[in-house]
Formats: C-alpha cells, sequence, structure tokens
C-alpha cells in the first residue's frame, strides 16, 4: 500500500467505523523520527519542500522530514517561514 520507503510502510493498518458506520482501513501516526539538524535554509518566494529535500536529502519524498522538524504537520504550513530548519541525511 505504500512506497518502501515510507514512513507509513512498516505499520499495521486498523479497522474502525466511519461517522456513517462504514468501516475503513486508517494507518496509526507513526512516532517522530530521531533527527539532527543540518542547519538553517533562508526560504525564498517559491521554494517547496520537495525540492529543498531532494537538495539536502537527496528524497524529494522525504520533506515530510523537515515538516517533522519544524514542528508542522502539513508542508503549507511553512510556506509564510522566513527559515526552516533542515534535518541531517540519515546513514
Amino acid at each position: 500500500m505504500f512506497d518502501k520507503k515510507s514512513r507509513y510502510a512498516a505499520l499495521k493498518t486498523c479497522e474502525v467505523s466511519d461517522h456513517r458506520g462504514r468501516k475503513v482501513a486508517v494507518v496509526p501516526v507513526p512516532e517522530a523520527p530521531k533527527q539532527t539538524q543540518l542547519g538553517i535554509h533562508a526560504l525564498r518566494q517559491g521554494q517547496r519542500l520537495d525540492h529543498l529535500a531532494q537538495k539536502y536529502l537527496d528524497d524529494p519524498a522525504g520533506f515530510w522530514r523537515i515538516c517533522e522538524l519544524n514542528d508542522v504537520m502539513l508542508p503549507e504550513a511553512l510556506t509564510e517561514a522566513q527559515e526552516i530548519a533542515i534535518p541531517g541525511k540519515r546513514h
């Protein structure tokens, strides 16, 4: 269901009922990864987190790690930030 690099890939889904009584599969929220901070990036207008994740992490799908380190859930929450913390690469 998820890409093998996804932080959700190893999590077990469970079934819950939605507000209409339908059974739906859900994935629990994964634990935040332990990350070190590589540095601070001065965000310029039009820069996207997937491009920054490619530049700093060699993985455009790693944009969520930038979100986690900056304590936001959605990338859009960082669009007005002047500076954002950048996580170090995983080894």
